[in-house]
């Protein structure tokens, strides 16, 4: 998102949508070992109070930062918002000791700035001050309206630091029992989720957007860049906290330093990638078409193409169907009880059937005939990705703390086509299992090596490369249809990205549960602090969900 889109929607203020834009930042916090430790209630009470005593440094730098800009401002409405925003914070300082014995802990005696609060509250004293990166502003000599833009870049350094911890304790507090009176710091995760707290982030933000409203491109450009830093600065104050016990998260520090301990398994369409493979393949067959490299015309290969899609939809959707209907053609699509592995096995072996028919149907039409494997290449390259996808594959193969094997099981009609994808971020190491098409001379003759075709050639292929492992590694398994749901049972962790309706329509009838990835870390976190181990399998019906590839990042990889 550049200045123009920040300029672009009137709907919302420059403050929620940086919020949004920045999301990976948010998932590494709340995916820290701090946090999750946090959450399950496990933090040691010294980490805590750490933590919470270096409130007294944020507080004070605040405070000196709302102080000038309320200098900067000449709006009265706007001097008064500000000068509101300082004494809460004031009255926050004065109080924070009786506060701390409220949240059920006794203050410390001594406290010390740690480095990365001093790198937080020197940064937000600089921007204040008028030094922005490279730019230097003298309050002496500015316009007044060139000083309101000091106070707008000041709230920008603010604003993401008091939403962060917002969203932390909102998000620690959706997962937590409401009647659970023993998790110890559920008082101090209450004080940032109140209505007070949530309307003093608010209130920042208001004021930001307002300030900002007459900025130009380039001033919108710079309040970005102090927003992401200010965020950064904050995210690497999170996992800077000292945690004395081991905890699950990022897991590739929890495993053993030992060859193979961790194997991840992925799938490939609307998985890794944002459109499917299938309808590339398609649009460049038309267009080979097109340049008369095929001797088909062009609106006999389109009308075809049409054809095979529209009937593999309309079959797919009547195997379904017919996969959660009894006998007499009832809808018995209720959450089962408990996982009926076998039904749903014998359920994916009609999808199976299916695909192998549907494929067979697509290799007699003839239609991938004349294409160049150049093209395919060139088209991989440039597919496009799920956000943040091809970042955490690349340091996935660049992490030096975790061994770790990555194999893409996909059945895409192409293998170059998916290993030109990832060429482009330099993720040759990746073993990709898929279909390859048959050619003469680097031109498809329509045929195809089918080497998996559908989910039960998936958990083959899965149980393989298992079966060549020596000792137990962990098995993760990230997927996102229906093919990948039995691999996803037999790994140790399977992950869901991008939850559809009708994934969790079937699996829900044969007693497939579904929760969130961030609380399952909690319940094994408090597992892990009980016994000094974790059961990473759990119950085998239960796979865990996740709404970005950010999530995933921060659990294997962390910050």
């Amino acid at each position: 998102m550049g200045s123009s889109e920040l300029l672009a929607s009137d709907e919302e203020g420059i403050a929620k949508r940086l919020w949004k834009k920045f999301k990976n930042e948010r998932a590494l916090a709340l995916y820290s070992p701090f946090a999750v430790c946090l959450a399950a209630g496990t933090l040691n009470p010294k980490d805590f109070i750490h933590c919470i005593s270096q409130d007294v440094y944020f507080l004070q730098a605040f405070a000196h930062a709302y102080e000038l800009a309320e200098q900067y401002v000449d709006d009265e409405e706007d001097k008064e918002a500000i000068s509101g925003l300082r004494k809460g914070v004031l009255k926050r300082f004065r109080n924070q000791d009786s506060l701390i014995r409220e949240w059920g802990f006794e203050p410390p005696k001594d406290t010390t700035c740690d480095a990365a609060t001093v790198k937080y509250t020197e940064f937000l004293a600089e921007t204040a001050a008028g030094k922005v990166g490279e730019e230097k502003f003298s309050v002496k000599i500015v316009t007044p309206f060139e000083k309101t833009k000091l106070a707008a870049y000041t709230l920008s350094v603010i604003s993401p630091c008091m939403r962060l911890y917002s969203f932390i304790s909102k998000e620690i507090q959706a997962r937590l029992d409401p009647d659970d009176g023993e998790h110890i710091y559920k008082k101090w995760l209450n004080s940032l989720s109140s209505l007070k707290f949530e309307a003093s982030a608010s209130r920042i933000e208001d004021l930001l957007d307002k300030l900002s409203i007459s900025l130009t491109s380039e001033e919108l450009d710079i309040v970005e860049r102090l927003y992401h830093r200010a965020m950064k600065l904050e995210l690497d104050f999170i996992w800077a906290q000292s945690i004395v016990q081991p905890s699950i998260v990022p897991c590739s520090r929890l495993l053993n330093n030992l060859e193979d301990n961790l194997i991840l398994f992925c799938d490939f369409d609307l998985t890794c990638t944002a459109v499917d493979s299938s309808a590339l393949l398609a649009e460049l067959a038309i267009i080979t078409t097109t340049n008369g490299s095929v001797p088909m015309p062009f609106a006999d290969i389109r009308t075809t193409w049409r054809h095979l899609f529209s009937q593999y939809i309309e079959e797919y959707q009547q195997c379904v169907e017919s996969i959660i209907q009894d006998e007499a053609g009832t809808d018995i699509s209720l959450q089962a009880e408990g996982l009926d592995y076998e039904g749903l096995f014998n359920g994916l072996k009609k999808i199976s059937g299916f695909e192998k028919r549907a494929n067979a149907r697509l290799i007699h039409s003839n239609v991938l005939k004349g294409l160049n494997l150049a093209d395919i290449k060139r088209a991989g390259e440039r597919l496009n990705f799920q956000d943040g996808c091809k970042k955490f594959f690349h340091n996935v193969v660049e992490n030096k703390i975790c061994s770790t094997k990555v194999h893409v099981l996909s059945c895409c009609w192409c293998s170059d086509l998916i290993r030109s994808a990832f060429s482009s971020g330099n993720l040759n190491a990746l073993n990709i299992h898929s279909n390859d098409l048959v050619y003469q001379e680097s031109i498809s003759t329509g045929g195809m090596i089918m080497k998996m075709e559908c989910p039960i050639d998936k958990l083959q292929a899965f149980k393989d490369v298992t079966s060549e492992i020596h000792g137990r590694p962990l098995k993760i398994y990230i997927g996102g249809s229906l093919g990948d749901l039995l691999c996803m049972l037999e790994a140790d962790i399977g992950i869901v990205i991008g939850l559809s309706a009708g994934l969790k329509t079937v699996a829900n009838h044969f007693g497939i549960s579904f929760i969130p990835l961030f609380s399952c870390l909690i319940t094994k976190q408090r597992e892990l602090a009980e016994s000094g181990s974790i059961n990473c399998k759990g119950t085998s019906s239960t796979l865990y969900t996740v709404s970005s590839w950010d999530e995933i990042y921060a659990f294997i990889l962390g910050q």
